[in-house]
C-alpha cells in the first residue's frame, strides 16, 4: 500500500498545533484525515497516533499533575468514550462526518465570539465535561475542545494543564483502541501507518513544546479556535461536493 506524505506532513502541523493550542491533535487530524480516508479508518488512526502523542506529552509535562481532575474528569470519559465508541458503528459514517464539522464550526465561533463564556471550577461540571470529551471522543473522534474548555476553568499552570488532559486523554485512547478494533476500524491499512504516526507523535509534541515556550497560550487560543473554524467549513463544504 502507497503511504500518502502530505497527509503525514499534515498529521505532524496538528500534532504541533494540538500540543501548543491545548486542544489536543485530534480536533485537527480528524477532519484533516476525513480528506484522505473513510470516517471509520479515521477513527482507528486518531486512537493509536494518540496513544504515541500522549505518552510524548506525558513525559515531556510531566510536572504538577492534577490527580483530583485526572478522577472527575478521567473516570467518565473512559466509561463515555466505549459507549460513543460502540454507537459509532450503529451509525452512518456519512451522518457522522456532517455532526462533526458542524460540531467545529459551532464550538469555535461560539467561542470566538463569546470570549467571556467560562465553566465554573467544580466537581459537578469537571464531571460533565469529562462525561461529553469522553463520548464525543468515542463517537466523532475528537473530544479535546470539550476537556480543554472544562479545565481551562480551574486555571492549571500551562505545563501541568497540557500533562494532566494528556493523561487523561491516555485513558481515552486507550480504552477506545480495543472497541475500535472490535469494530473494525484498525486494519492493515491503519497498521501500516502505525511507524509514521508514532513517530509524529513524538517529534510532533517535542516541536509544540519548544514552540510553546515562545507563544502565550492565550493568543494562540483564538488562532487555534481560527483553525478549527476553517477545518469544520472545509469538511462541511467537502461533504457538499462529494454529494
Amino acid at each position: 500500500m502507497k503511504i500518502n506524505y502530505f497527509f503525514l506532513l499534515l498529521a505532524l502541523a496538528a500534532e504541533i498545533i494540538g500540543t501548543i493550542g491545548g486542544f489536543g491533535s485530534s480536533v485537527f487530524f480528524v477532519p484533516l484525515g476525513n480528506f484522505y480516508f473513510d470516517f471509520y479508518s479515521v477513527l482507528g488512526m486518531t486512537a493509536i497516533f494518540h496513544l504515541s502523542s500522549n505518552l510524548s506529552k506525558i513525559f515531556l509535562f510531566k510536572k504538577g499533575l492534577d490527580k483530583k481532575l485526572l478522577l472527575y474528569i478521567g473516570v467518565p470519559s473512559v466509561f463515555f468514550v466505549i459507549a460513543g465508541g460502540f454507537l459509532s458503528k450503529l451509525v452512518d459514517g456519512y451522518a457522522l462526518t456532517v455532526v462533526l464539522g458542524i460540531f467545529l464550526v459551532v464550538f469555535s465561533l461560539l467561542f470566538l465570539i463569546k470570549k467571556e463564556i467560562v465553566v465554573l471550577p467544580n466537581k459537578k461540571n469537571a464531571v460533565i465535561g469529562g462525561t461529553l470529551s469522553g463520548f464525543s471522543a468515542g463517537l466523532l473522534g475528537t473530544g479535546g475542545a470539550i476537556r480543554g474548555l472544562t479545565m481551562a476553568a480551574f486555571n492549571l499552570e500551562k505545563h501541568a494543564f497540557i500533562a494532566t488532559s494528556a493523561f487523561i486523554d491516555f485513558m481515552i485512547d486507550f480504552s477506545r483502541t480495543f472497541v475500535y478494533y472490535n469494530n473494525g476500524y484498525i486494519g492493515k491499512q491503519e497498521l501500516t501507518y502505525l511507524p509514521f504516526l508514532f513517530a509524529i507523535g513524538l517529534i510532533g509534541t517535542y516541536l509544540g513544546k519548544k514552540i510553546l515556550a515562545y507563544i502565550p497560550q492565550d493568543k494562540f487560543r483564538s488562532l487555534s479556535l481560527l483553525f478549527i473554524l476553517l477545518i469544520g467549513l472545509a469538511t462541511l463544504i467537502q461533504i457538499m461536493v462529494a454529494k
